[in-house]
Formats: structure tokens, sequence, C-alpha cells
């Protein structure tokens, strides 16, 4: 069985938002369209309670796009973003929400950041979105989403790693590209055994 998995698509990662990805609008109709050929659909939504740790409003002093030292490792810190309940945590109005089988929300715990579908940044701490798939019968993925470089990279090496079959669909994804960070994820995802059309 086969999942779409949408990551993020949210307005605050669209123009005009705190987070904009360029054209991250423009993939939303071709997203919505693949939705019937899936036996479930997942939307990921980044879900940030004020004052979060990755903000670079948290670190007096720090910059957006800097990067500090965390518990965890490396962390880029950036704008306030996707803060709960905000119109930029909102997903993209013109995304069919209806169509999901399950909204999964993602980077609520304060003291650490969550790119990745299936795990917290520590890479140790799960969001329970395996168990949920495997529970479905469910082991072939097709991501799509904002942005290709972080939250759809960490979400498909992740899903590889766990055993999962993974493609990612490039043309319905845009990247941040922060100092090459999308060719690093463009070599990591194929390392990780991603196909990416």
């Amino acid at each position: 069985m086969q999942a779409l998995i949408v990551i993020d698509v949210q307005n605050d990662f669209c123009p005009g938002g705190a987070l904009a990805v360029p054209q991250g609008d423009t993939i939303v109709q071709g997203i919505n369209a693949l939705m019937p050929d899936f036996d479930a659909v997942i939307l990921t939504q980044d879900w940030h309670p004020a004052g979060h740790s990755s903000f670079a409003s948290s670190h007096e002093g720090a910059e957006a796009y800097s990067v500090t030292k965390m518990p965890y490792g490396d962390q880029v810190l950036w704008p306030d973003h996707c803060i709960q309940g905000s119109m930029g945590a909102k997903f993209h109005t013109e995304l069919h929400r209806d169509r999901a089988d399950l909204i999964m929300r993602k980077g609520y715990n304060p003291a650490i950041d969550s790119y990745s579908a299936f795990f917290e940044n520590d890479h140790e701490t799960p969001t329970g979105l395996e168990g949920y798939l495997r529970t479905r019968g469910i082991d072939h993925l097709v991501m799509v989403g904002l942005a290709l470089d972080f939250c759809v990279n960490f979400s498909a090496v992740d899903a590889a790693n766990l055993g999962f079959e993974v493609e990612v669909r490039q043309a319905l994804t845009r990247a941040i590209d922060l100092d090459g960070s999308l060719a690093a994820a463009v070599l990591g995802m194929r390392a990780a055994g991603v196909t990416l059309v």
C-alpha cells in the first residue's frame, strides 16, 4: 500500500509567510491532483509554541539563519514561524485538507525542533508516524511539500532508514537552499536509497 506524505504546505512557508520558500505555493494544485491515487494521505504540520528554542528571537543577539549548538546537535535558528493557532501555521487555503487520513503535527516540544515527520531533531524521539503507517500496512511512501532540503529531506531519509520504500517527487517540492543545503540534501537522500523523481 502507498501513502502520499504532504510535508508542511503551510502559509508561513509560502510567499508572504514568515519563512517563505520561493514558489512554495506553486506546488499546491499538483499535490491536490495526486491525492486520489493513494491508499492514504498524510499531512504534516509544523506546530511551534511561541518562543520555541529554534527561533532566533529566543536567543539574545542571534540572527535568523545562524547556527547554534543544542543538546542534540547543530540547530539552524529560524525566524518565528508556524506558531500554534496562527494564520502562518494554517495549511495553504487551496490545499485539499479534507482528503487527509491523518494530520501529524511536529515541532510542538519547545526544547527541540522537528524537521522529520518521523523523529524529532535528536533522531531518537519518535513522532508516532511509523507506527501508524505500519498498522495500516503501508510500505511505499511518496513525499512532496516544503522544504525539499529540510523537512522533506529529513523525513525521506528517516523513512528510508526505517525500511520504507521512499520516493520524492521533486516537481512538487521547493527548497530554501541555505548555504548549499539543497545539493547536500540531494546527495544524502540518494545515499539513503531514496528515489528522486
